[in-house]
């Protein structure tokens, strides 16, 4: 993770780098997927969002939902950015990412749509919301679902983050794939 950080410290100003990883920092996948990405069409990225609660004394809430990443089918200029739909709740954090991923070759030409249910209120305590949710993929047998914590304020930078994490831990497989079909030496 530190490499990756190095390479978003040249883009940003000192106080930049600090907020980006703080907010960074502050939101977490707490149950990991381990499937590779679609090379070619479109992946679905299925997950449980707890939110903190905003106040002491307050509850904690669930969100289920799913990102959608599609990946181009024509090739498109090297400034067209990546699209995003139902992520951000605040302007800030959609220019953040905005920069941040407009900058990196990984991130290019992709459309990342989310799509949520309603908001569900659990319980005061993210650790036993997540226990319950580890129990019931468990019981299921559910392996595709992650599970993401974050403050309230931060949602669409979890979604982000995790969208992020399965595009750069599929790279590998996908440039293996292109590699197979004749599209890279």
């Amino acid at each position: 993770m530190a490499a990756r950080y190095n390479f978003f410290a040249m883009w940003f100003n000192d106080e930049q780098e600090r907020q980006f990883r703080a907010a960074w920092e502050s939101v977490s996948i707490r149950r990991r997927v381990s499937y590779s990405l679609f090379t070619f069409g479109e992946s679905l990225l299925p997950y449980f969002l707890v939110l903190s609660a905003s106040k002491p004394g307050q509850t904690v809430s669930l969100t289920r939902g799913e990102v959608r990443i599609a990946r181009p089918t024509i090739i498109t200029p090297q400034s067209a950015s990546p699209e995003f739909q139902n992520f951000f709740d605040s302007d800030d954090n959609a220019e953040v990412a905005q920069f941040l991923l407009a900058r990196t070759a990984g991130f290019s030409h992709l459309k990342l749509t989310n799509a949520s249910g309603p908001k569900q209120i659990q319980s005061d305590s993210v650790e036993e919301v997540v226990n319950r949710l580890n129990r019931q993929l468990d019981d299921e047998e559910e392996d595709h679902t992650a599970i993401l914590t974050a403050p309230p304020e931060l949602a669409g930078i979890a979604l982000l983050r995790y969208a992020a994490e399965r595009v750069w831990s599929s790279a590998p497989d996908n440039i293996q794939e292109l590699r197979e079909r004749g599209f890279l030496p």
